[in-house]
């Protein structure tokens, strides 16, 4: 039987402490402060990252990791494994998936990389999936087709706190970021599947809550029914790491009382997401569970 490891990257919000206890592989993303390359967990912590995007005086943008890192890590995996199933961003939010695909040409089919279309909290569970598949002897890649086949079964709902950096980044207009501001509107995004979307507009953040949780609710009981009602799905919850520890300890404490008895868990928000929403912000996520 191969031996199999898996390989994402820190959009999946696994950190290397985390990936090291299970037992997987995280390529970190690269950011450039002020034109210097900083690579996620690696050079910089969530909290530096969050200082220095709110300084005024600092740029701070995305950046892929140049080519030879992604080979470098997938050569050093390999020294140790049969095969690699690679989990990378989704496709519609960067280019690190074409990127990957182009170079796994060289890697005589060892190397599946996964287009699944997820980000944060849901490419970990892509991530858990993948666990599940290798302890049941799936080869890689039996697990990119299946990982592939079920990419659109997770929903992300996110509050943006603040519409700063959605302005910034030239996603809404300076006038109607000027509005939202004085009218207290908190942007509740979506991601389903390729990209990020506006959803709704909330007065605050209770009723931004409010949406998430309805949101959330309509899609457990509409298109995800069949696995909901097998027990086969989780609900993770996450947040900006700049974010108020009681506010995030409240929006847990909702998400549990909406849901008794789901399996729930939660990570901080990637830093690719944190860099374009910026901090105060609370996702929920609702995505199949694998099961063999």
């Amino acid at each position: 039987m191969s031996k199999v490891a898996i390989v994402t990257d820190s959009n999946s919000g696994i950190t290397q402490e985390m990936a090291r206890k299970l037992g997987v592989y995280v390529l970190p993303m690269s950011f450039l402060i002020n034109g210097k390359v900083v690579r996620e967990d690696i050079d910089i912590t969530q909290s530096e990252f969050f200082k220095e995007l709110e300084n005024p005086n600092v740029s701070v943008s995305t950046s892929q990791p140049a080519p030879a890192e992604v080979t470098d890590l997938w050569d050093r995996v390999l020294r140790e494994y049969d095969e690699i199933v690679y989990i990378p961003l989704s496709s519609g939010l960067s280019n690190s998936y074409q990127t990957a695909r182009l170079l796994a040409e060289n890697y005589d089919g060892r190397v599946q990389v996964v287009n699944n279309q997820r980000i944060s909290v849901t490419l970990r569970q892509s991530v858990e999936d993948a666990q599940t598949l290798i302890d049941a002897g799936w080869n890689a890649e039996q697990i990119r087709e299946k990982l592939e086949e079920d990419k659109f079964n997770s929903s992300i709902y996110i509050m943006v706190d603040t519409l700063k950096y959605l302005k910034k980044g030239g996603r809404i207009t300076p006038a109607a970021a000027l509005i939202g501001s004085v009218l207290h509107i908190k942007p509740v995004l979506q991601i389903q599947g390729e990209k990020l979307d506006a959803f709704a507009k909330a007065r605050g953040v209770k009723q931004a809550k409010k949406i998430m949780l309805d949101a959330i609710r309509k899609d457990m009981d509409g298109r995800f029914h069949d696995f909901v009602e097998k027990g086969d799905y989780t609900i993770r919850y996450s947040y900006s790491e700049g974010d108020d520890p009681g506010e995030v300890e409240q929006w847990v404490r909702e998400i549990r009382e909406a849901f008794p008895g789901a399996d729930i868990s939660g990570d901080p928000l990637s830093l690719v997401i944190g860099c374009h929403i910026g901090p105060g912000s609370l996702a929920i996520t609702v995505n199949h569970k694998v099961r063999v």
